[in-house]
Order: C-alpha cells, then sequence, then structure tokens
C-alpha cells in the first residue's frame, strides 16, 4: 500500500541545505580571494559553476528517470522526472544569467555564440519544451511514454553541452579542465564547497517536487474513478 505522508529525512536535507549555502556565503565573501582582475564580479563564479553542474545532473535523472518508467511503468519515475527536468531548467537558466554577468565583465558582451553558451541555450530550450510538452491534455498513460520518450531523446545535447569547451574552440574556460584550474587553493576549496551545497540543495527540491508530483497523480486517480 502506497502512503502519501511525505519522508521525515525530507526536512533534513532541506536544514542541512541551508545551513551548507549559509556556509558558502562566508566561504564566497570573506575566505576566498578577490581576483586581481576581475575584482568583486569574480564571485558570481562559485553561483554559476554549481547551478550549471546540477543543471547537468538534472538532465542526467530525467534520462535515467525516463528509462526506468519505461521499463517499470512505475509512476514514481515518472514523478521524478518530471521534478527534475524543473529544476534543471531552473538552475539552467539562472546559470545562463549568472555567465551571462560575468561574461559582460570578463568579455565586454552580454552574450555570445560561443560553442558552450550555443549549446546550454539549446539545451535550456528543449528542456523548457519538455516541460509544455508534460502540461498537454492526454490520457495520462500516453503522456507518460510520450514524456520519457522525449525524456530520453533531449538528453542528446547535455553530453555536447559538457564537452563542447573540449571539443571546438571556445573561449568559455574548463575550470577543472587543466591541472589546478587557474585557481587559488582558498578558491578551489571555496568552489567545491559551493558545488557540494548546491547539491544539497538539488536534492531537497527535486525530492520535494517528486513527491508534490506523486500525490498529484495519485488525486487524479482518485478523482477519475469517483467520476467513474
Amino acid at each position: 500500500m502506497q502512503t502519501n505522508r511525505l519522508s521525515p529525512v525530507m526536512p533534513l536535507v532541506g536544514i542541512v541545505a541551508g545551513l551548507a549555502l549559509a556556509l558558502c556565503q562566508y566561504m564566497i565573501f570573506v575566505y576566498a580571494p578577490v581576483e586581481q582582475t576581475m575584482g568583486i564580479v569574480q564571485k558570481i563564479f562559485y553561483f554559476h559553476m554549481p547551478l550549471a553542474w546540477w543543471s547537468l545532473i538534472s538532465f542526467l535523472t530525467v534520462f535515467a528517470a525516463s528509462i526506468a518508467f519505461l521499463r517499470t511503468r512505475n509512476w514514481k519515475w515518472d514523478a521524478l522526472s518530471g521534478a527534475a527536468a524543473e529544476v534543471g531548467v531552473l538552475f539552467s537558466g539562472l546559470a545562463l544569467i549568472t555567465g551571462s554577468i560575468w561574461g559582460r565583465h570578463s568579455w565586454g558582451v552580454w552574450w555570445t555564440w560561443d560553442p558552450r553558451l550555443t549549446t546550454t541555450l539549446v539545451m535550456w530550450f528543449v528542456y523548457a519544451g519538455y516541460l509544455v510538452l508534460r502540461t498537454l491534455d492526454l490520457p495520462r498513460e500516453r503522456l507518460g511514454t510520450v514524456s520519457a520518450v522525449v525524456g530520453i531523446v533531449a538528453f542528446l545535447d547535455v553530453p555536447l553541452v559538457f564537452l563542447s569547451a573540449r571539443l571546438w574552440r571556445s573561449i568559455h574556460p574548463a575550470v577543472f579542465a587543466s591541472k589546478g584550474g587557474g585557481l587559488e587553493p582558498e578558491m578551489k576549496t571555496t568552489v567545491i564547497a559551493c558545488i557540494v551545497a548546491f547539491g544539497f540543495l538539488w536534492v531537497a527540491l527535486t525530492w520535494l517536487r517528486a513527491a508534490q508530483r506523486r500525490m498529484a497523480g495519485r488525486i487524479d486517480v482518485l478523482a477519475t474513478e469517483t467520476t467513474i
């Protein structure tokens, strides 16, 4: 028998995420030194990179959960793929905005059709379209199947985003591609701490949205059965 109660661990993950993000603020603005060339604007890097990384994890989750749904027809995987797509679109959208601010100060332009930026923007539009697809008024079984297939196909762009700075002549820096990444030790420690903190936030948001989606699905089923 399925239960509608939320896991008691979920609030704990949210509290840990809040504490970790608070610690990151201290590390960003007190512990990490100010970069000599860009000054205080460089601090946006500590938000931009975790957002970008966890958006890719989100879309990998959509891919894996979509396959699991097609194989098992268990609606918990459908709920997870929908929740991960929502968080991924949010995170990748914020990554594009913070990257644009960083680029304006570093490159002198708000936007350039660089391979990394272009593939990321395409990825954002693909998954935004995926979320629109999930709102279509279709029978539940058909909508779940179509969403899962699109969730698998949409993942084709994600490896291109990850490898774009290495495959083509990109002006986007690949921070951890070279030894040391050109970062001071305090900077490297801070960005790793921020990636971990945003990871807790990602888990909390995705978990909560997936639980809400499962509940909404059960309510729809009960409403349909009552109507019949």
